[in-house]
């Protein structure tokens, strides 16, 4: 079915852009071109990335920091000059600040327990509260309820408005003087709600708490600068900017760093070792024990690379035109439901519904039969579904290479699915 398509400003070229993507040249189900909207869960990878990876393992591979050969020696200049570009990429004050893990699960968690065993002024325990909200990935609700339970800390979170926003009308009362950690979504993956962050930092800094950013959705999708955040801690995924699986980032401001103590305890965190005791080496590396995810960085870093060689202005802004022209297709659906806002200001690119009394998973099938992908689930965020009343959502989420005809055939295969269950 063809549609009068409005002319949207701010659109990349996303017929070059997807000559580097050899995944979305694939046809499926018989022939049917696949439509991938599931960037939220995990994007594509362009052929810049996948080569630095095979590179590396062909001519460079081997472990870092450790050996005097040249092998180790291209190694661990691959690998801290990815973290110079990831530094770069989120005007980061000192490379050293940039913590490697495998995922931003793992940086959350890492923080977590940084606190969980730091002395005072940092210390977590019976007296004091952390807060939350409501609408977070279940890896920024879980690692903040198990350090409640193992510390006796009172667990407090924002909940959400009807237009699927933070509802901070009490936010006096939610942060107060007792709160030590607010940990929150700059974007929500299952709302795509864009957080005020001003607000909340700053009445976190009121009463002296320490700030946590999960930046997983924000990361890929826009400019992130972690100075102008003004948080204590930002963490964020390689696999949803284009970069490989098995590497996450964790920035946190280099006094903190400094002071907090290490939470996996291995090779390369140590500074010396003896029988009795050990002393931990200078951040990054007292946080990254043990062999680290050395080829997943050098990916990570080509993916910085191409990002920027695009420039993430002009990625938000293709978002923002891909983003506002689905909300106005699938607006026009009958019995299409929004969970979240439903106008593009102030939001990310992955758009949440239900269609109907439809269960999502039935409408993920039918799509997939036409060779749509989009993610059916709670995507990670149960409590947004209990407060909404729902048992999951359809999720459709874009990227730098998702284009209007994308769009089109994802409202022509709704309408679909609703013929096709009457």
């Amino acid at each position: 079915m063809t549609h009068p398509r409005p002319v949207l400003p701010g659109l990349l070229d996303t017929e070059a852009i997807r000559k580097d993507f050899p995944v979305l040249d694939r046809e499926i189900h018989d022939g049917k071109r696949l439509v991938y909207l599931d960037n939220a869960a995990t994007s594509q990878k362009p052929r810049q990335v996948i080569d630095a990876l095979s590179g590396y393992y062909e001519r460079h591979n081997a472990n870092v920091h450790r050996g005097v050969h040249v092998l180790a020696e291209e190694a661990t200049a691959l690998y801290e000059g990815a973290r110079d570009k990831v530094a770069a990429f989120v005007n980061a004050p000192s490379r050293n600040e940039v913590i490697f893990t495998k995922n931003a699960s793992e940086s959350l968690n890492l923080v977590a327990n940084m606190l969980g065993w730091a002395d005072e002024p940092y210390k977590v325990d019976e007296r004091t509260e952390i807060v939350i909200t409501e609408m977070e990935h279940h890896s920024n609700i879980v690692p903040w309820q198990l350090l409640a339970q193992r510390t006796g800390a009172k667990l407090k979170w924002f909940g959400l408005t009807d237009e699927g926003r933070l509802d901070l009308s009490a936010i006096d009362e939610v942060i107060t003087e007792r709160t030590k950690i607010v940990s929150f979504t700059l974007v929500s993956n299952i709302l795509g709600t864009h957080n005020p962050v001003e607000a909340i930092v700053r009445r976190a800094q009121e009463v002296g708490a320490l700030v946590c950013i999960d930046a997983s959705q924000a990361a890929p999708h826009m400019t992130l600068d972690v100075q102008a955040l003004q948080a204590d801690f930002v963490a964020f995924t390689g696999h949803k900017m284009c970069g490989p699986t098995g590497i996450g980032v964790l920035w946190g401001r280099q006094e903190l760093l400094e002071d907090l103590p290490p939470f996996l305890g291995g090779g390369e965190m140590i500074e010396t070792v003896s029988m009795h005791s050990s002393t931990y080496a200078p951040a990054p590396h007292k946080f990254e024990a043990g062999t680290p995810p050395v080829a997943q960085a050098v990916g990570l870093g080509a993916a910085v690379d191409y990002l920027s060689a695009i420039g993430m202005d002009a990625i938000a802004a293709h978002e923002h035109a891909i983003t506002g022209y689905a909300l106005e297709r699938l607006s026009a659906i009958p019995g299409l439901r929004f969970i979240g806002p439903e106008s593009v200001e102030d939001r990310g690119a992955a758009i949440s519904f239900a269609l109907g009394d439809i269960h999502p998973h039935d409408v993920g099938q039918v799509l997939d039969e036409l060779g749509i992908a989009v993610r059916v689930g709670h995507h990670c965020a149960r409590p947004v579904c209990l407060r909404y009343g729902i048992p999951a959502t359809t999720r459709a989420s874009f990227y730098l290479y998702s284009t209007p005809a994308e769009v089109d055939a994802l409202a022509d295969g709704l309408e679909h699915v609703r013929n096709f269950f009457g």
